[in-house]
């Protein structure tokens, strides 16, 4: 079935892909543990730490799938717009429930891709501390499993070349996590004929997503502490 009019392809997502390994292994010098740990084949969505510009660009060229990542319609400006979406990303209006965004994200999912968040919502600390909605709901709607992502070392220095990056041939550890559901551990759940669990799975109220959030986070914080100890990074 063709993609509809607009939306991401794994084709551009692929080439994003090609793009992200020349330029992050050219620039920088990524040390990627745990990438086995994403499926190989089937929908996955990648929850990933944001504290640098550089942080979704390295993990497209560290990923060993191509992702499409939800990125702020800001970025979408000029050149950067056509190029962004040529490569499968997916733009998103923070401001609103978009539409658009959230039914091309479901996409990629229903035909087995890799969707990329920044679960957070914006920059900053990248420690997880604030959650928002949006990783339950997809997670949830779909039954795509999660897999928490650390990106660690690209704002522990600053270029000296370009003070906006890392700098060059810099290491910037990339670890990834066991793969889990966002419905793992759900009060309400429980396993029915076959080993299906039935129960509150797929639930989408208000109240099951805040607790699937706060599931989520659990495993994330807990992630990202395991990742800065076995690389001996402390932010």
């Amino acid at each position: 079935m063709s993609p509809a009019a607009g939306a991401p392809t794994l084709r551009g997502a692929a080439v994003g892909r090609s793009i992200g390994i020349g330029l992050m292994y050219g620039l920088f010098r990524p040390r990627v543990l745990g990438a086995w740990r994403v499926p190989a084949s089937g929908p996955v969505i990648l929850a990933v730490n944001h504290s640098h510009n550089v942080d979704g660009p390295m993990l497209m060229g560290t990923a060993p799938r191509p992702v499409h990542f939800l990125i702020k319609k800001e970025a979408f400006v000029g050149p950067l717009d056509p190029f962004l979406r040529g490569i499968g990303q997916l733009k998103v209006d923070r401001t609103t429930a978009d539409r658009t965004a959230i039914t091309h994200a479901l996409g990629v999912l229903g035909d087995g891709g890799v969707l990329g968040i920044f679960p957070e919502g914006t920059r900053g600390e990248g420690d997880f501390a604030s959650l928002r909605a949006g990783l339950a709901y997809f997670a949830v709607r779909s039954g795509a499993p999660i897999v928490p992502v650390a990106v660690l070392g690209s704002t522990e220095r600053r270029g000296r070349l370009i003070s906006a990056l890392p700098p060059l041939r810099s290491r910037v550890d990339v670890v990834f996590g066991e793969a889990f559901d966002a419905q793992e551990g759900a009060r309400s759940s429980y396993t029915g004929g076959g080993g299906r669990r039935v129960g509150s799975s797929g639930r989408r109220t208000r109240k099951a997503l805040d607790e699937a959030t706060v599931r989520i986070q659990g495993r994330l914080t807990g992630h990202l502490e395991q990742a800065r100890r076995l690389t001996g990074r402390t932010g």
